[in-house]
């Protein structure tokens, strides 16, 4: 198994990339030194990254999957099996991976978007928010998902369930990240 490989199944395995530490028997070598030159080559080759830390990060966490075409979410229809293409679902879901993180969602008030308590939800952090966008905000010193709005000059939260009345900031509202995808495990 190429190092490559053996770092891409430990990812795998681990939901997280191995310390210099953990490559040395992981990559079978016996000097820190041998393990800095392969993490180099690998850079080099697009494989894994630094983030600004110092820290590895993998460029390709999944592997690609396969898209066999549509299916029908209105009246059912006759289910065809074709492979229409293959997709990374980094490249896909991610723009800026040094400015895009994960964060567990608390709370109902953005279920009439689709977004339930336990979702994960895929944020990115230095976009200037657009009204409509779904964002990460800190208002008045507490952080809260809401829909991003603007009227009459005028910019505000709003949740996507009617029981929440919308936010307007007292003092500040601060934009963290937006939201660019939602993703739920069933």
């Amino acid at each position: 198994m190429s190092p490559r490989e053996k770092i891409i199944s430990f990812y795998h395995a681990h939901r997280r990339m191995p310390s210099y530490s953990e490559l040395l028997p992981l990559l079978n070598y016996h000097s820190k030194s041998a393990v800095a030159y392969a993490v180099k080559k690998l850079i080099r080759e697009g494989v894994i990254s630094k983030d600004d830390q110092g820290r590895l990060i993998p460029n390709t966490t999944l592997e690609e999957v396969r898209v066999l075409g549509l299916v029908e979410a209105g009246f059912p229809s006759p289910a065809e099996e074709e492979l229409a293409d293959t997709m990374n679902l980094d490249e896909y879901l991610i723009g800026n991976r040094e400015a895009t993180f994960m964060l567990k969602v608390k709370g109902d008030s953005m279920i009439d978007a689709g977004i339930n308590e336990g979702d994960m939800v895929l944020v990115e952090r230095g976009l200037e928010p657009k009204s409509g966008d779904i964002v990460i905000a800190e208002v008045d010193g507490a952080f809260t998902m809401k829909y991003y709005r603007k009227k009459a000059g005028r910019v505000y939260l709003e949740a996507a369930n009617k029981c929440y009345k919308p936010i307007y900031p007292k003092n500040e509202l601060r934009i963290t990240a937006i939201v660019k995808a939602v993703i739920r495990k069933y």
